[in-house]
Formats: C-alpha cells, sequence, structure tokens
C-alpha cells in the first residue's frame, strides 16, 4: 500500500547514529522533521537536521502525546535503540504509561510497540515503515568483507540462522552467538552487544560467529534489526570473528566505516 508522506515528520529518537541518519535524509529531500528525543546520547546530532527536538523521559507518556497534538503531527517513525532495562530502574511514570504497564498481559517488544502504535492511531497518527527515508541502509546478500567464511563458520552462520528465526517467532531476541555449531548465548533483554559479551567468553574469547536476523513477518514499523560499528568493536574485543545478518532485512548504519574495521581486523560480514 502507497502511502503519501507529510512534508512535516516527526521522528521517535533513542540511541544511536540511526535517527540522525533518518533526519539527514529526511531534511536533504525537503521534509520537515520534529524530533522526539528519548536519549541525549544523540541529541546535539539532531539539533543539525531537525527544526525541533523536544527531549522527555522514558515515562513521559502524557507529555509524549500532548506534544505531538501541539505539533500537529500525522505521520511518524520510530528508529533507535529504547532499552526495556529502563523498566527495571524505576524511572518516574506519567499515569498513562502506569496504565498502559498495568494492562500489558506482557512486556516483550512486540506487545509493547503494537500498543503504543494503537496509542498513535488514536489520535491520527500514522506509523511508518522504519526503512523509508533510509532504504540505502539495508544491507544486500553476499560477503562484503575481503575475508571469507570458512566451512565450519558458514556451518554456524546456518544454524545460528535457524535457531535465531525460531527465537524470533517468541519474541524473545534477535541475536545468537555460535561456536562448533554450539550455541553459545541467545539474545534476551539486554541487547545484542552484550549478548556478543556473554557468548564472547564462553567461547574463551576465540572465534565466535554472532547471527543477527529479522523475527518471522517483522512489523517494518518497529524493531528491524540494526547493527553499526559499535557491535563490530564488541565482537572485537571478545573474540567474535564473523557477523552474518539477514539480507534485505538488516539495517547497517555505517557500512563503509564497518568494512574497513572488519578488513583491518580479519573479520567477517555477510549478508545471508
Amino acid at each position: 500500500m502507497s502511502i503519501t508522506l507529510e512534508n512535516k515528520q516527526c521522528l521517535m529518537a533513542g540511541d544511536g547514529l540511526l535517527p540522525v541518519k533518518m533526519a539527514q535524509a529526511a531534511k536533504e529531500n525537503g521534509f520537515e522533521v520534529i524530533a522526539i528525543s528519548l536519549s541525549d546520547d544523540n541529541y546535539k546530532e539532531l539539533t543539525k537536521h531537525c527544526s525541533k527536538v523536544l527531549p522527555f523521559g522514558f515515562g513521559q507518556a502524557n507529555s509524549i502525546k500532548q506534544a505531538l497534538v501541539d505539533e500537529g503531527i500525522k505521520q511518524l517513525t520510530f528508529l533507535g535503540k529504547v532499552s526495556k532495562t529502563m523498566l527495571l530502574k524505576r524511572p518516574k511514570l506519567e499515569p498513562m504509561a502506569i496504565e498502559f504497564l498495568k494492562e500489558a498481559p506482557k512486556l516483550n517488544d512486540d506487545a509493547i510497540m503494537l500498543k503504543i502504535v494503537k496509542e498513535m492511531e488514536d489520535i491520527g497518527i500514522t506509523i511508518l515503515d522504519q526503512t523509508i527515508f533510509i532504504k540505502n541502509l539495508m544491507v544486500q546478500k553476499g560477503v562484503l568483507t575481503k575475508t571469507q567464511p570458512n566451512e565450519t563458520q558458514l556451518m554456524d552462520v546456518e544454524y545460528g540462522f535457524r535457531t535465531a528465526k525460531e527465537m524470533g517467532k517468541l519474541d524473545i531476541g534477535q541475536s545468537v552467538v555460535m561456536k562448533n555449531k554450539m550455541i553459545m548465548a541467545v539474545e534476551a533483554i539486554e541487547g545484542t552487544d552484550k549478548c556478543i559479551k556473554r557468548g564472547g567468553k564462553l567461547a574463551r574469547k576465540k572465534g565466535a560467529v554472532v547471527v543477527k536476523v529479522a523475527k518471522p513477518n517483522q512489523d517494518k514499523r518497529f524493531d528491524i534489526p540494526t547493527v553499526g560499528l559499535k557491535t563490530l568493536r564488541v565482537m572485537k574485543h571478545y573474540g567474535a570473528s564473523v557477523l552474518a545478518l539477514e539480507a534485505g532485512e538488516t539495517i547497517i548504519v555505517n557500512v563503509d566505516e564497518m568494512v574497513k574495521y572488519a578488513d583491518k581486523n580479519n573479520m567477517v560480514i555477510m549478508a545471508v
């Protein structure tokens, strides 16, 4: 289904470089971007590409909703990581957020995001495909690096891919760490980088394979798998040598830098 894009776009921005990439691309194509910033790590960069950057805390649901109404927002894109571990830190929650958590039968990613999407739709806001402004960042099939995977690594990639897909069905996580046809770690609430840390340690910091995939029937409005240079740096520190991604379903934030770093460190980046 095709959609006519509004000139004013809203970006719900979590951590990382990806929200900045989207804001930059949208601005370069003539759109005005209003950012709702949930993280201070990219706030300064967002101000370069957005007409407004409105900072809010994790649990300020009522305030965010009012800001969207006041700005006349009709279309919104979610980008950047907002970790559920925030819930374990007892953040300040406004009444809408408290009610939301009480009503939710479970707090897995899809349940949370679908509830948020419903709240947005109720006030006339359409949530856009996360890739609509950044389709050029979706990785295509093939080996991106000079270093090629060996036969053992390819077996780990195949096994890891199937395992990660099964995890995705249960909405547990998107990544697994493999070594010698054994599962070292599966991603849960802690996120990909900490999963790599656990798996890399169990693999004795030597030769682990990291596989990251989209969930079956991935809703492209949220939670599209994303990797950046930080992921490779964590892999290097914990001895992981292969990063395998699902082709056409994964965003690479800074592909040139990642390939250069991988080539320098004899690592493999591949899309399957």
